[in-house]
């Protein structure tokens, strides 16, 4: 059950980046420059593979700690959901070490991108089923061609409510086509549903920011302004009810994402940006 939660959250942070790529790019007037595009994109895709991590450490966490190729915890049709047939799942308790291997050739993962190489999940924590530590690195890693070298660092906060920092990463994409590269870190407090095993009232309030530089060289800063509150009714867990973000890059340009325009802290798609505190547009959020 915990799965899908921790999905769903890791997505909702697409919210700085392809969520409001496509919601904006197909506005008529145009409202975000190329450069927060870009930002935007290169944002969406880390999350992408944050997403994919936290997922992996509760999917694949093997039932017993102590035993070398326990089986996953969740079961294999649930870790298929995530990688498919493409990847190998190996487990060693002497190191607490988990590999994702998805081989050395391109395969079609079920979200509809290629993979290659490892992940590699090493368990820090005293209790792997309560979340509480783990790092996450990746090895000749590939996702559509574009190399991933990133260090992700989860930690249990207790109560269902955990962080995760990104001290160094990048994304180094494909023919010649630029390095992104970034830091970050991000808090999930969890403010209801931890004593359930159903996911449908659990809520979180989500803090953090990001700094970075995308692929064209221009840098950004990423920061939450105000918590983003996430609710899993039916209904409400494919956006964030309220809260907002900042976007401003290296050439003086500000983006505020607020996903509750109307104050109502409605379950609906719809959000507005301002661009550089002046021009407000109101968007539909894919």
């Amino acid at each position: 059950m915990r799965t899908r939660s921790f999905r769903s959250l890791a997505f909702a942070c697409l919210a700085s980046g392809l969520l409001l790529t496509t919601g904006c790019k197909r506005d008529a007037d145009q409202v975000v420059t190329s450069d927060d595009v870009v930002s935007a994109e290169d944002t969406g895709n880390s999350e992408e593979e944050t997403a994919l991590s936290s997922d992996l450490i509760t999917a694949a966490v093997p039932t017993d700690e102590t035993v070398t190729g326990s089986p996953a915890a969740a079961g294999a049709a649930d870790l298929a959901r995530l990688v498919g047939t493409c990847a190998t799942r190996t487990y060693v308790a002497d190191t607490r070490t988990l590999t994702i291997d998805f081989g050395p050739t391109n395969c079609l993962c079920p979200d509809g991108r290629y993979r290659r190489g490892k992940i590699v999940i090493v368990f820090t924590g005293n209790d792997l089923h309560r979340h509480s530590g783990a790092t996450v690195t990746r090895e000749n890693y590939f996702v559509n061609d574009n190399q991933h070298t990133a260090t992700r660092i989860f930690t249990d906060l207790s109560g269902g409510s955990f962080s995760v920092d990104v001290p160094s990463a990048s994304i180094i994409f494909a023919n010649n086509g630029g390095t992104h590269s970034w830091t970050a870190h991000r808090v999930f407090t969890r403010t209801a549903g931890y004593a359930t095993p159903q996911i449908s009232d659990d809520e979180y309030s989500i803090t953090g920011s990001a700094t970075g530089t995308n692929r064209r060289g221009i840098s950004y800063t990423a920061n939450i302004v105000q918590p983003l509150i996430k609710h899993f009714t039916v209904g409400c867990f494919r956006h964030f009810v309220s809260g907002t973000v900042n976007i401003a890059n290296s050439k003086g340009n500000t983006l505020l994402l607020n996903y509750d325009p109307a104050g109502t802290g409605a379950c609906d798609n719809i959000a507005s940006v301002t661009i550089n505190g002046t021009r407000t547009r109101t968007i539909i959020l894919h």
